[in-house]
């Protein structure tokens, strides 16, 4: 009993700090693509993120002595799944965040979770939520509203931040598509989230003519920027997001988004010394309450968790 207990105990620890490194790193992305866009083309970036990416997770995929899967139909599959939650998603994020900051972009990028989760109703795959959670998805949003404060701003909402919901909602597709196809066959993780960054590289490469072949402005912060979004805040981002899609579900992973607004207002903090009013203090308080909620009751993990595979640990 003793030995089960700090077994639970020790995996909640786990799943929790394995989500805060996830948000943190997630939560990078929209600062590493603004200050890439001093020098860099929209579509410029996509593509060399991409490219890193690729190049990270197959090291990891050789590290561990895993192949890449196998077959044409598995491979239809990591195309579709590569196009809706990495190309167009990494796409659109780039064209927002010429017009809209990256912490209104962390912001906007909240919303997957009531994506998915509406996505998640649509084809069955939440039927049984508890109450809890979605109590907890509503509390997350109310916090996010708290965040970006849409009644102390004017006018109408740009292309940008359209373009960045539209990114969001676009990885709710992408993560109940993995969910329900990909995960749970016996594949690897490792490999699965390595063969979908090649098939996005494949995508995005194409694009190059249509804005790729602009001037580059090569400056350090926007080389560096561009190097950690695709190694750490792309590579090992996705593999991360991929690991708890298999281990606790599309949904839960995408409940990962509700903590952006949180990470992307305190690197502005940090990083760019931007003031955090008593507001967005709150309202990312808020928001991790609402996390709370949403991880504390949730349905069964699905057969992909249970599989020898696809199963997590803090070794891998």
């Amino acid at each position: 009993m003793v030995v089960k207990i700090v077994d639970d105990l020790r995996n909640r620890a786990w799943a929790w700090t394995r989500m805060g490194v996830l948000a943190l790193l997630w939560g990078s992305t929209f600062l590493w693509i603004k200050v890439a866009l001093e020098g860099f083309s929209p579509v410029q970036v996509t593509v060399i993120r991409c490219v890193l990416a690729s190049m990270t997770l197959l090291a990891l995929c050789l590290g561990e002595r895993r192949r890449l899967p196998s077959g044409a139909a598995m491979w239809r599959r990591l195309f579709v799944a590569a196009f809706f939650c990495n190309a167009l998603p990494f796409s659109l994020f780039s064209i927002g965040e010429r017009t809209v900051s990256s912490g209104v972009a962390g912001v906007l990028n909240a919303t997957t979770p009531l994506w998915s989760v509406l996505i998640g109703l649509a084809i069955g795959t939440e039927r049984r939520m508890p109450s809890t959670r979605l109590g907890g998805l509503g509390v997350g949003f109310a916090g996010v509203v708290v965040i970006f404060a849409p009644w102390r701003t004017t006018g109408s909402v740009g292309w940008g931040a359209l373009a960045i919901i539209a990114a969001a909602a676009s990885y709710a597709v992408g993560f109940a598509f993995m969910g329900r196809t990909l995960v749970g066959r016996g594949i690897p993780t490792v490999s699965l989230s390595s063969a979908q960054i090649i098939a996005a590289t494949v995508l995005t490469t194409p694009t190059l003519p249509a804005g790729g072949l602009s001037q580059v402005h090569l400056t350090v912060a926007a080389v560096v920027a561009v190097v950690v979004l695709g190694v750490f805040a792309t590579g090992i981002t996705f593999h991360l997001t991929y690991r708890i899609i298999a281990d606790e579900g599309a949904t839960n992973a995408a409940t990962v988004g509700y903590l952006l607004p949180v990470t992307s207002v305190l690197l502005g903090a940090i990083v760019l010394g931007e003031h955090v009013s008593f507001r967005v203090a709150a309202g990312m308080a808020v928001v991790l309450i609402g996390v709370g909620m949403v991880r504390r009751e949730r349905s069964e993990p699905a057969p992909a968790a249970l599989s020898p595979h696809t199963s997590i640990s803090p070794g891998r």
